[in-house]
């Protein structure tokens, strides 16, 4: 039986990694540091653990630490949004209403700081029993970290769990932690290879009870 839902959050709920790409690019620039366009289309699909490692493999005089360039993409963030609003993807607040009856957690490769500034566009429903977002685990996607973490979190087995994603590493990360997982098409703006997943589905319109049903009976007794 399906008891708790583990979402991803950018390219799952939101589309949001251009709008964090331009605010690292506008960041990194009054640090001295002028990104070239494959530096912003390396963030989509992927978590600020590896978007760091890229930047400075890449740019060797960049002397900000992780922590430290994801608060000045942040706080440029903001202005980034001021100016183009947030995208929410289809039916993701309807979704979020109706598995509100479930145990859920939010587990990105965003910051927290992150997760906070799509809360305050999002609407009453983005509301989370657990939160895991890059700092709060020692691998990122395609590692299970963030995943396993929800699943004690939340008091659940991996088959009581349906994953939501997009990206190609957040399908392993799901499938590695052991849990049903359905990927999403609206949001795949990378053109991630999804075919891993248990189901792939065209909009979050299609992840129904009737689905969830469905896929509880199909692997319940163990998704992978």
């Amino acid at each position: 039986m399906i008891r708790g839902f583990l979402f991803d959050l950018d390219g799952t709920l939101v589309d949001s990694e251009r709008e964090t790409a331009e605010a690292m690019a506008r960041a990194l620039l009054s640090h001295g540091v002028a990104v070239e366009q494959s530096d912003r289309d390396f963030i989509v699909g992927r978590s600020w653990v590896a978007i760091y490692d890229n930047l400075k493999a890449r740019y060797p005089h960049l002397t900000w630490t992780r922590a430290e360039t994801i608060a000045h993409t942040e706080a440029m963030r903001d202005d980034v949004f001021a100016e183009r609003g947030v995208t929410v993807l289809p039916r993701a607040r309807e979704t979020l209403e109706w598995t509100r009856s479930y145990k859920r957690a939010l587990v990105t490769g965003s910051s927290r700081g992150e997760v906070a500034q799509i809360g305050r566009h999002f609407g009453p429903m983005f509301t989370w029993d657990a939160v895991f977002a890059a700092e709060d685990v020692a691998q990122s996607k395609p590692a299970p970290d963030g995943y396993l973490a929800a699943l004690a979190a939340l008091g659940l087995d991996p088959h009581e769990a349906v994953v939501v994603e997009d990206s190609r590493a957040g399908i392993e990360a799901g499938r590695a932690a052991g849990c049903i997982v359905v990927a999403v098409r609206a949001g795949n703006f990378g053109g991630w290879d999804q075919s891993a997943a248990h189901e792939v589905i065209d909009t979050l319109a299609e992840l129904t009870p009737a689905l969830v049903e469905q896929l509880s009976r199909d692997y319940g007794l163990g998704a992978r």
